[in-house]
């Protein structure tokens, strides 16, 4: 397989002690991404189901764009580029001369030159990483977490990437067979306290993080209230069968506009087959499990269920604050269960705040006050700059790797963005 071939290195030099904790997390990270690529056939790589998502082959090499650009071609004066054209192609903010809506269309460079791509670039890698004294891996240390922490999200962006193109086959196929699901029935819904008065929330200094996750701050909460755990399929089910998608007064103005220009009945993988429900996941078609979580829900869906709750949703702040007492455990792609699951959270604290789905929150992205915009990065988007409009959500998903998680990580989204692996949990006003 080609995925097999691509992992196959040539042996690296043994690196010096300061340099080993981070190339070994390099080339972990590095051979995450090649092995999700095993169970897919030449023909997957070049797939693009819609103009928002893109081809395999193109998140491959892009995530390798950005470790050749920010450390080698940046660092390395002799350093000669695997191609020299291919940052128009794979790039990020500098490659303008590519249409990202037609990225399927790009049937060269092949797969195999991609992956050919990937160990040319891990090699040079390893070499800078094994060569470098203590001072030089210190200064190499911020741009190499950066493409980790990149790539990692690229992991996931793949995945739901494949699950759109596969539904949009007629044919339903699976990414792979279905892992053996954890089997129970969701937990009641019950309302937990969250702090409030002054708190603190952002990333703190010293730990790597984004820009937008930073500086830390106070920021004065209201008596709230968190639900227990995420809303369910089941309960999404009641919503629609109580024709939640048809009430105008349920939804935000532009949601309505979308959602009936859309033709939205349901949230976007579910299908009524032969008189029940069934759901599009990476194992292809399978019953609805109305104890799992509700999955691939736009904003504009998430707000209008928590208004036909009589609940909404909660603040990044609120979220953050209970977030950061628990600790970072959940339904993460290391699970390999790659859907959500049911929840089995103990009874005194909120269970599923990390992983299964990213929790939409109520607050619209904006810098955090006193954020400090660094120079842009070679290769990577320019994540803030297209933030207009969107919503944060938290906590990760099924498909997020656990190393990319953290309480103060913020998930950007445009609010009608469903194919992610995206749900909700409600919150309320203390009673």
């Amino acid at each position: 397989p080609l995925a097999q071939t691509a992992a196959a290195r040539s042996t690296p030099r043994r690196p010096a002690d300061h340099a080993s904790p981070l190339l070994a997390l390099f080339l972990e990270t590095r051979e995450a991404t090649e092995a999700l690529c095993e169970p897919l056939s030449s023909e997957d790589f070049l797939v693009q189901s819609m103009p928002a998502t893109r081809p395999v082959k193109w998140h491959l090499a892009h995530t390798t764009y950005l470790f050749e650009a920010a450390l080698l071609i940046a660092r390395l004066r002799r350093y000669r580029p695997f191609h020299p054209r291919f940052g128009c192609l794979f790039g990020g903010w500098e490659a303008k001369e590519l249409d990202r809506s037609a990225c399927g269309l790009l049937s060269r460079p092949s797969i195999e030159q991609v992956f050919s791509y990937r160990r040319y670039v891990d090699e040079q890698v390893e070499r800078l990483l094994s060569d470098a004294d203590e001072l030089e891996a210190a200064e190499l240390a911020e741009s190499l977490l950066f493409g980790i922490s990149h790539e990692q999200r690229h992991q996931e962006a793949m995945l739901a990437d494949l699950l759109h193109a596969f539904w949009r086959n007629p044919l339903r196929p699976e990414y792979r067979p279905p892992a053996p699901s954890r089997p129970g029935t969701s937990l009641p819904l019950e309302w937990k306290a969250g702090p409030e008065g002054l708190c603190s929330i952002g990333a703190p200094d010293g730990d790597f993080a984004l820009e937008h996750e930073r500086p830390r701050h106070r920021v004065f909460l209201q008596p709230f209230e968190l639900a227990s755990r995420l809303v369910t399929n089941g309960e999404l089910l009641a919503f629609v069968s109580d024709a939640g998608y048809r009430r105008p007064e349920l939804w935000q103005p532009e949601g309505w506009r979308i959602a009936r220009a859309e033709g939205w009945s349901a949230p976007l993988y579910w299908e009524r087959s032969e008189g029940r429900w069934m759901q599009m996941t990476l194992a292809g078609m399978t019953a609805l499990d109305e104890a799992e979580p509700a999955s691939h829900l736009s904003w504009f869906e998430a707000d209008a269920f928590a208004r036909w709750s009589g609940a909404r949703l909660p603040t990044e702040a609120e979220w953050e604050t209970v977030a950061s007492t628990m600790s970072l455990s959940g339904n993460f792609l290391e699970s390999e269960l790659l859907r959500p699951t049911v929840a089995d959270g103990r009874a005194d604290a909120p269970a599923q705040l990390f992983g299964d789905v990213w929790e939409w929150t109520a607050s619209p992205f904006v810098p955090y006050p006193g954020t400090r915009q660094g120079p842009a990065r070679p290769g990577a988007h320019d994540e803030d700059a297209q933030a207009d409009n969107c919503r944060v959500l938290r906590g990760g998903s099924c498909a997020t790797p656990q190393g990319h998680m953290r309480p103060s990580l913020r998930k950007l989204l445009a609010p009608e963005a469903r194919w992610h692996f995206t749900g909700l949990r409600l919150a309320r006003e203390r009673r």
